[in-house]
Parts: structure tokens; C-alpha cells; sequence
């Protein structure tokens, strides 16, 4: 059965409840699933927990729904380029959880994977293993880490067929397969929508059995910092 949606929009709004915790893909606005985080606005939903690597930029994606102060906790290893998001951690209004980035890609990956918890040496000794328990291992000290467990995953990829496949391009890939695994509802957008087959298995990086809805991107990808250099001047050449 094609998983492929029309009501996208009704279907994510239907699932959606206040205090929800959402995993969602992306890294600063490479890879984000704009057209879901829009839908999420429009729900209205208030005091979510996002975990994600960071809340993109001002305006953009996750930023958002910080704008309508619909997030009261972030899962984030980042915050400096979205101004609002720095303002609401200073002032107390969004608690911020940091997490290390490897840490909170396998806190998400062990989340789908069923999980509980593992030991990691990341941030022993810092403000990171306050009140977390530690263990020993050949000498050396371990944090534990507990796992996430989303209530929705929202992701974006480049390609996928009807079954729910998903292939991402190049950096985009970023949080996207783990946001995916850890959510026990999965809503997937992507640039294209193929045929049954059409994805070889080898270029499939999200298995079907993780997605649940998968609808168009309707909002293209952004740049966030347009970065260019001078063409360089080629000399004349005599006829």
C-alpha cells in the first residue's frame, strides 16, 4: 500500500497534541522538513519538546515555531545562529538540553533501535555529566546516556518511492535517518516521489518500515550562508 498522502496536512494535525516531544531532521536548514514544520505551526501546538541538532535560523524551519513560542525544551548540540533561540535560553523561557553532536545522533539512533540506554566517554568531567551516572570500563569513566524516543519524526529527503523508501542527497542526510528511526510516528516529505522498485536497495538510507506518512515537499531548501569568491580574470589570448 502507497503511503503517499494528500491530506498530509490533516493527517499530521490529527496526530499532533500539546507536550508532544518531535525529532526532527536537518542541520541549520540543510535537509529540514519545512513543508512538515509549517504544518506543525499551523496546528498550533504549544509546550513541544524538539530534539534536533539545532533550530535552524531566524524565520526558517524550526525557527518558526520558537516565533510563536510553541517550544518549551530543545535536544540541541547548537544554537548560535538562530538569534531567538539564544534570546529564549538566556531569559529562561525554552530549557536547552546540550547534548554532544555524536552523543545526540546515537541517543536518537539507540531511541529506534529499542535502546534503553548506553555509556559514552563524550562529556565526562563536564557540565554535561552532571547528575547522569557513570560506570567504569578498562580503567576509563562512562556516562550514561539515556535514549529518545519521539513521539513524531519529522524528516526531508531528496528521494523516495510510494512503500516509504527514502534516499537523501549528500549533507542533507545529516540527523534525517536517526530523527526517522526514533519517532514512533514517521512523517517523511521529499523532492521526489518514484515508482515501487525504482530506488535500488543499495541507495536506500531510511527503510520503509520507519516511515508512515510521506507526502511532496511543497517549501524548496533555502541557503543559509550564500558564501561566493571573485571570478578570476583570464588573460587575453592573441588570435
Amino acid at each position: 500500500m502507497s503511503k503517499v498522502t494528500d491530506d498530509i496536512r490533516e493527517n499530521l494535525i490529527s496526530t499532533l497534541r500539546d507536550g508532544m516531544t518531535l525529532a526532527v531532521g536537518g542541520f541549520g536548514i540543510c535537509g529540514i522538513p519545512s513543508t512538515l514544520i509549517e504544518i506543525v505551526r499551523e496546528s498550533g501546538v504549544k509546550n513541544l519538546t524538539v530534539a534536533s541538532n539545532n533550530l535552524a535560523i531566524d524565520g526558517v524551519g524550526l525557527g518558526r515555531l520558537l516565533e510563536d513560542g510553541q517550544i518549551s525544551r530543545v535536544l540541541a548540540s547548537y544554537i548560535g545562529e538562530n538569534k531567538l533561540f539564544m534570546e529564549q535560553y538566556l531569559n529562561g523561557s525554552v530549557d536547552v538540553e546540550f547534548v554532544p553532536q555524536g552523543t545526540l545522533a546515537e541517543r536518537m539512533r539507540a531511541g529506534g533501535a529499542g535502546i534503553a540506554a548506553f555509556y559514552t566517554r563524550t562529556g565526562v568531567g563536564t557540565d554535561i555529566a552532571e547528575g547522569k551516572p557513570t560506570a567504569q570500563f578498562n580503567g576509563e569513566t562512562y556516562l550514561l546516556e539515556k535514549a529518545i524516543e519521539a513521539d513524531i519524526g519529522l524528516v526531508r529527503a531528496h528521494t523516495a518511492d510510494i512503500d516509504g523508501n527514502l534516499r537523501y542527497r549528500l549533507a542533507a542526510r545529516n540527523f534525517n535517518p536517526v530523527a526517522a528511526e526514533c519517532g514512533r510516528i514517521t512523517f517523511a516529505e521529499a523532492e521526489h516521489i518514484v515508482d515501487r522498485g525504482a530506488l535500488h536497495p543499495d541507495d536506500i538510507h531510511t527503510p520503509c518500515v520507519y516511515v508512515h506518512h510521506l507526502t511532496r515537499s511543497m517549501i524548496p531548501t533555502g541557503i543559509e550562508k550564500l558564501v561566493t569568491r571573485p571570478r578570476p580574470i583570464q588573460p587575453l589570448q592573441e588570435a
